[in-house]
């Protein structure tokens, strides 16, 4: 070997040494990683649930998963519709149209002059674009226009979210019926602790303020928050003057849910929307009926607890600190 050789060659040593360190530590990462359950971008999972917040079919059941933006966004929709006293047939048929048309986005560019979750039209009368991309405003106009629609409960989805889309794709929204199903089920509270999210340690601290603001936002005027500190109370006995309607209904009359327990009902659907908007909102922790949700420990879940204020007569929120 020549002496000129021997650098050369010991630089390419050197740097293929250089790249099996690499690749081993990202081996041990990943290794850590699936250990520990940790890892990942933050997300947000439904998975079918019974009457009690229970897994009926384990892992093996529809499970739908999103990140914290398509979750925030669909617990919007999901709150306006059945603050107007709606079916969850109506939240069901609007998710899946959200689905198809933003994929639960609020973009702000579509085809032609579309804008937001729905793909709404200023040229066509849907509202300014500043309107449309609020998804409280755009989900409201999908609901106004859907109730005029005789008898869309009882419609088919596609048909029903055509007669307020006008699509030139019309069967494209049954694809996304299941998934809309399986959302609408939780953040209609019907399926309890059926939502969890993962989201990202809290660069600033959160504002309770806000998350009351954001309250009224979505549910209307008929929701009172209290709690001090970093913690934001809602009786839920105190939101059933803007309960929804019953789930057989295509009108938009308020009333008791069919089958009884609107309250603890309502206390699911508000409970998961603060899940849904943990990352938005910096929600750390959201406790209801003897269960709680922590993003500290969102690997687990909704968990069971004893401790105080889990109770069904109200939703409890503590934001970052």
């Amino acid at each position: 070997m020549s002496e000129t050789a021997s650098p050369a060659r010991r630089g390419r040593l050197l740097r293929i040494a250089a790249a099996l360190a690499v690749l081993l530590a990202l081996a041990g990462y990943l290794a850590v990683q699936y250990l520990s359950g940790g890892g990942g971008p933050p997300r947000c999972v439904v998975r079918a649930t019974d009457a009690e917040g229970d897994s009926g079919g384990g892992d093996s059941g529809p499970v739908y998963e999103m990140s914290p933006e398509q979750a925030a966004n669909a617990a919007t929709i999901s709150a306006v519709g059945t603050t107007r006293g709606l079916p969850e047939r109506a939240v069901t048929i609007a998710l899946a149209t959200a689905l198809q048309e933003s994929a639960l986005r609020n973009l702000n560019h579509g085809d032609r002059d579309s804008l937001g979750l729905f793909q709404q039209r200023p040229s066509k009368g849907w509202g300014t674009p500043k309107e449309i991309l609020d998804p409280v405003y755009s989900a409201g106009q999908f609901y106004d226009h859907l109730v005029e629609v005789p008898g869309y409960s009882r419609l088919p989805l596609t048909e029903a979210a055509q007669r307020v889309q006008r699509s030139g794709f019309p069967q494209a929204y049954a694809k996304h019926e299941p998934d809309a199903a399986l959302l609408a089920a939780a953040l209609t509270g019907r399926s309890a602790a059926s939502l969890t999210c993962s989201v990202p340690s809290a660069a600033t601290p959160g504002d309770p303020a806000r998350v009351r603001a954001a309250l009224e936002r979505s549910f209307g005027a008929g929701v009172r928050s209290a709690g001090s500190g970093a913690e934001v109370s809602v009786p839920v006995s105190a939101t059933t003057g803007t309960d929804t309607a019953d789930t057989t209904a295509d009108t938009g009359s308020r009333g008791g849910r069919a089958g009884g327990g609107p309250s603890s009902r309502r206390g699911w659907e508000l409970a998961h929307w603060a899940v849904a908007q943990s990352a938005v909102l910096r929600i750390d922790e959201v406790s209801y009926a003897g269960r709680v949700w922590s993003a500290k420990e969102a690997d687990r879940g909704w968990r069971r607890s004893d401790a105080p204020g889990t109770a069904t007569d109200e939703v409890r929120m503590r934001t970052a600190r």
